[in-house]
């Protein structure tokens, strides 16, 4: 996460001023962060309920 929060480079942005390149670069950072938080605890959730079927087949 921290190497990826870092990872915002600086691309040719065309006509846009530098401050709003660098704007746009955090927003695009941010979305990709927020994504990747969300496929994990989608994934943990998945997992978990593997799991918990798992147990509940596995009892005596």
């Amino acid at each position: 996460m921290i190497a990826g929060a870092n990872s915002g480079g600086s691309g040719d942005c065309g006509t846009l001023d530098a401050q709003t390149c660098k704007d746009a670069g955090d927003v695009g950072t941010a979305i990709g962060l927020v994504l990747v938080l969300a496929l994990w605890a989608v994934v943990d959730i998945i997992l978990g309920i593997s799991y918990g079927i798992y147990r509940l087949c596995k009892r005596s």
